[in-house]
Formats: C-alpha cells, sequence, structure tokens
C-alpha cells in the first residue's frame, strides 16, 4: 500500500506538474475512494493511466485492509479462547 501511495505521488507529480502534497493529497482521496473532485486529472494519457492505477492501487488497498482485519479479529479470537495469564 505504502509503494503504491508512493507510486502515485512521483507519477501524478510528472503527469500533471503539481506540487507533491497535492499529488499525495490526490493519491491518497483516490485510492480511498473518496474522489472529491477539486483536483482531476487533466489530458487523456494521464486519466488512462489514472483508471489502471485506480484499478490496481484500490485493489491493493482493499486486499491490506483484509489482510489486517483479518489479523485483528484473529488476535481476538485467540485472546477469547487462551485463560488469561497471571
Amino acid at each position: 500500500l505504502a509503494f503504491f501511495i508512493l507510486l502515485g505521488t512521483f507519477l501524478f507529480r510528472h503527469l500533471e506538474s503539481w506540487t507533491l502534497i497535492q499529488s499525495f493529497y490526490f493519491t491518497v482521496a483516490t485510492l480511498a475512494t473518496v474522489g472529491y473532485g477539486d483536483l482531476h486529472p487533466t489530458t487523456d494519457s494521464s486519466r488512462l493511466i489514472t483508471a489502471f492505477f485506480i484499478l490496481g492501487g484500490v485493489s491493493v488497498a482493499l486486499t491490506a485492509l483484509g489482510i489486517i482485519g483479518k489479523a485483528y479479529l484473529d488476535r481476538r479470537v485467540q485472546r477469547s479462547i487462551l485463560p488469561p495469564t497471571r
């Protein structure tokens, strides 16, 4: 997930000539599927790259959140099964 955030930040910095902050903001908003609309791709090539970035990035973000959630739930179950240690 961190790789995709860095990739998007530098990718959009190059494609759209945005600042690093603007590129980071757009990347995080895109991966979170928020889509405020205040920043958006302005050329056909950057729109096409953004479409593929969304497909890959959202998939990675959902997978990462699923792994984190599963680990959290497994830990809670593990704690409820084992007797408390003193």
